[in-house]
């Protein structure tokens, strides 16, 4: 059963302004979500945008330095944009402090010779066009787990249940985890429901859904589900720093994601892109810190999930053909 401080209403300021009169409606105890990590954690951290292997050992050191928890850290260039070398240097960096990795398959989209996606539509957005580029994302994803990569980035429907397939059928290890990309997060709870049948075991969803929409997801799904607390340009901007309590309560089991608005696109990542690169890595780790800093004057911090615990528990899938 949930511990009921563990879903209590949190909100920035509370206690004084109730004290001068201008407390807001109390909060709706059923308004929180049931759902847990397995062992009872309801939140954890990822760390995004963490393009190789020297940006990857700028978040470490900055974790280190600032006291930043990190589950798991994400790339979104792609696994083609990374040598079998940078990928096992990653890897091992990350199983050393048991750390979950996940790397974007591709191609997608907007580095696809498509034009729609660039028009007022956006047409099919990030997705996977055509035959080749499902099998380009299918042959990043065997090579990654090769290399032992053990999260899959994916930005594509058919990608993630062909992907789930072959995790069932033993083609990748029946370890990996599929994370959906906030490039086609769901917006509603019977599309994050799908997303979930098709094999998805974490859910990245805009930031700008309200806390009255991750409740309505929570009754629906279960799959832990990502968000960025501070989502970067080309995804709103969007800052939710001051909810970050309320947003686990509402939204648990779920990834904190620490991006940053008013920072320069990095992908696809190469050299030229070193020094941006480097420094919001770097910045992403303090910006983590800030919202650990406010769930402990919130009385929340006690409620994340154990360091190193990456599966997502017992989820609903679609029956695979045979």
């Amino acid at each position: 059963m949930t511990d009921p401080s563990a879903t209590a209403a949190r909100r920035p300021g509370e206690q004084l302004l109730t004290a001068l009169g201008l407390g807001a409606p109390a909060l709706d105890p059923a308004d929180a979500s049931p759902h847990t990590f397995p062992g009872g954690g309801r939140w954890r951290t990822e760390i995004p945008s963490c393009e190789g292997p020297e940006a990857l050992a700028v978040v470490l050191k900055e974790s280190a330095r600032l006291d930043v928890p990190i589950h798991r850290i994400s790339q979104g260039s792609g696994v083609w944009m990374l040598t079998d070398d940078e990928i096992t240097e990653m890897v091992e960096a990350t199983a050393e402090r048991d750390i979950e990795l996940c790397l974007f398959t591709g191609p997608r989209g907007t580095w696809d010779t498509g034009a729609s996606v660039r028009s007022d539509s956006r047409g099919a957005g990030l997705r996977a066009r055509g035959h080749d580029a499902v099998a380009g994302c299918v042959e990043d994803a065997v090579r990654a787990t090769e290399l032992g990569v053990k999260c899959l980035l994916v930005a594509d429907e058919g990608v993630l249940w062909t992907l789930h397939r072959a995790r069932a059928a033993g083609i990748l290890p029946a370890g990996t985890t599929l994370k959906v990309s906030a490039l086609i997060g769901p917006v509603n709870p019977a599309s994050y429901a799908v997303y979930e049948h098709l094999g998805a075991d974490s859910v990245n969803v805009p930031s700008d859904l309200t806390l009255d929409h991750l409740t309505q997801i929570r009754r629906a799904s279960a799959a832990p589900m990502d968000m960025y607390i501070e989502a970067p340009d080309d995804l709103g901007g969007y800052v939710r720093m001051y909810e970050v309590a309320e947003l686990i309560r509402r939204g648990a089991p779920l990834y904190l994601k620490f991006g940053l608005s008013k920072a320069p696109g990095i992908y696809p990542y190469g050299d030229q892109l070193r020094e941006v690169t480097l420094a919001t890595a770097r910045e992403r780790v303090r910006r983590g810190r800030l919202a650990l800093d406010l769930l402990e004057r919130h009385g929340a911090v006690g409620d994340m999930a154990p360091l190193g615990s990456r599966l997502p528990g017992a989820l609903r899938r679609f029956e695979t053909p045979a």
